[in-house]
C-alpha cells in the first residue's frame, strides 16, 4: 500500500476550554456576596422587628402630646405617660426586673443609660407624684414639657445600651 493513499488526517487540537460551565470555586465566589447581603438583610429585619415596640411607643407619645396641646389636664397627661412608660419597658426588659418597681426605684431604673438622670433628679420626678395630686393642688413649678422630653428620651434610647 502506498503511504500517500492511506486515508490519514492531520492532527486535531482540542477546542479552547470555555468559561462555561464555571468551576465550583467560581460559583462559591459568586455566592459569597449574595450570602453576605442575605445575612445583612436578616440582621436589619431583626433589628427592625426588635424596635417595633419603640416605634409604637413613640407614635403613642406623639398622640399624647397632641392631646395635651388640645387641653388635656396635667394629671391625665402624667397618668398616660406613666402607663406608656410601664408598658413599653415591660416589652423591652425582663418582666421580673421591671414589673415590681415602684416609686424612687422605678425612677432610678428609668434613668439607666440616660444623661443627667432626668427621672430621679430632673423633671421626670413628677411622674411619681403628679398622677396622685388633686387638680387644684398642682403648682406652676411642674415642668410638663420637661417630663414629656424625659419620657421621649427614655423611649428613644435603646434599652440594651441602658442595661
Amino acid at each position: 500500500m502506498d503511504p500517500l493513499e492511506i486515508p490519514l488526517r492531520d492532527l486535531h487540537l482540542p477546542e479552547m476550554i470555555g468559561w462555561w460551565p464555571l468551576a465550583p470555586v467560581w460559583w462559591l465566589l459568586i455566592m459569597l456576596p449574595f450570602a453576605g447581603l442575605a445575612f445583612l438583610l436578616y440582621r436589619l429585619f431583626g433589628k427592625w422587628r426588635r424596635n417595633a415596640s419603640r416605634r409604637v411607643a413613640l407614635r403613642e407619645l406623639a398622640r399624647i402630646q397632641y392631646e395635651y396641646k388640645d387641653g388635656v389636664d396635667e394629671i391625665s397627661l402624667a397618668i398616660e405617660l406613666s402607663d406608656l412608660l410601664r408598658r413599653t419597658m415591660l416589652a423591652y426588659a425582663p418582666r421580673n426586673e421591671v414589673a415590681g418597681l415602684t416609686g424612687r426605684s422605678w425612677l432610678q431604673w428609668l434613668d439607666q443609660g440616660l444623661d443627667e438622670n432626668p427621672f430621679s433628679e430632673g423633671p421626670g420626678q413628677n411622674l411619681e407624684s403628679l398622677p396622685y395630686r388633686r387638680p387644684e393642688g398642682i403648682e406652676d413649678d411642674v415642668d410638663l414639657q420637661g417630663l414629656i422630653d424625659a419620657v421621649k428620651a427614655r423611649l428613644q434610647t435603646p434599652l440594651l445600651e441602658a442595661l
